[in-house]
């Protein structure tokens, strides 16, 4: 029997309130430790949720930060494979660094352009996504909502070039909410951050959108490279 086997044999239940992160530091230190070798398939989502009585969702929240961390890589329709004790932390194919310094150049002038340009319409939608934001609990639904929070700011500013950026890079941005989210968290933070924006944007403040949305990412960016040293 492989050590992934005796592993998965031994169910150990855990407390929902951090069992996203426990899942998370078992399985890293199981793929630090060498116990679980580069190639080797991890379970099913369906297998590690009865291990450790938890739901599916959770699992993905552990194996996001995995995948973040260049210990593991998800393919679709064969699985979660183990590729490595870790490298670069990379978000949705991108490295970190690279999101974080392309981002201001992209959001702040498109949060400006927005408070000037934005619809009644948008800005009824970015209302209602930070009141929902607000009030979810889950957590895959918040990376959601986060995600289109920020892709609705750039359509808003009728800029299509910045549309189209934050709309390639949105799977990065969700991974890196999920992984924040995970090891932070910083979803409150991020809730009253995104409120000073969309207040900005509502007075049609060009230069209180952008300080607000730079301001927001500097946060992002300071909290990433913090955790990343510790969680390396």
């Amino acid at each position: 029997m492989s050590d992934v086997d005796v592993w998965l044999s031994d169910p150990t239940p855990l407390d929902r309130k951090s069992a996203a992160q426990q899942v998370f530091e078992e399985l890293r230190d199981l793929i630090r430790s060498g116990r679980v070798q580069p190639g080797t398939r991890l379970p099913s989502e369906a297998q590690m949720a009865a291990r450790y009585a938890v739901s599916r969702p959770v699992i993905r929240e552990a194996l996001r930060s995995l995948n973040a961390l260049g210990l593991t890589q998800t393919r679709t329709g064969s699985g979660t494979f183990v590729v490595g004790a870790g490298g670069d932390l990379r978000f949705g194919g991108y490295a970190a660094a690279d999101l974080m310094e392309a981002r201001p150049f992209v959001e702040i002038p498109a949060a400006g352009w927005a408070a000037l340009r934005r619809s009644d319409a948008e800005l009824a939608r970015l209302t209602a996504l930070c009141d929902r934001m607000d009030a979810e609990e889950d957590p895959e639904a918040w990376v959601q909502l986060d995600s289109d929070f920020h892709a609705s700011i750039a359509e808003a500013s009728k800029n299509a070039i910045f549309a189209k950026v934050v709309h390639d890079v949105r799977d990065a941005l969700r991974g890196q909410s999920g992984w924040l989210n995970l090891q932070g968290p910083r979803r409150d933070a991020s809730n009253r951050e995104h409120r000073v924006i969309l207040e900005a944007i509502a007075r049609g403040s060009e230069t209180e959108a952008r300080t607000a949305m730079e301001a927001h990412l500097r946060q992002v960016e300071s909290t990433v490279a913090r955790i990343a040293a510790t969680a390396g």
